[in-house]
């Protein structure tokens, strides 16, 4: 059974920098597609970084370009996401899932994580 997990979310000031790690279990994330996404609260669920199956390709959303840097780590299962000079509009529950196409709407994702809060203070 597949089973993503993400870790380090957490509360920071503005400005700050956090480093989010999704890690699989039943399945090695180097098979597939994987994006993160966040949900704010009241909102709907916002496409933010892709990584490819083989880490060759990435695309961010606009919101996040220059500022979130997604990476995997396939010896580790991992894929990571970077992120730095936070805002508060970067304040939401963020999920990996894992997808068989290199997308950006959710729908083609069909294995995903509980999610991980990540705050960010003004």
């Amino acid at each position: 059974q597949v089973q993503l997990v993400e870790s380090g979310g957490a509360l920071v000031q503005a400005g700050g920098s956090l480093r989010l790690s999704c890690a699989a279990s039943g399945r090695s994330l180097s098979s597939y597609n994987t994006g993160w996404f966040r949900q704010a609260p009241g909102k709907e669920r916002d496409f933010v970084a892709v990584i490819s199956w083989s880490g060759g390709a990435t695309y961010y959303a606009d919101s996040v370009k220059g500022r979130f840097t997604i990476s995997r780590d396939n010896a580790k299962n991992t894929v990571n996401l970077q992120m730095t000079s936070l805002t508060p509009e970067d304040t939401a529950v963020y999920y990996c899932a894992q997808s068989p196409k290199y997308s950006v709407s959710d729908k083609e994702y069909n294995y995903w994580g509980q999610g991980t809060q990540v705050t960010v203070s003004s």
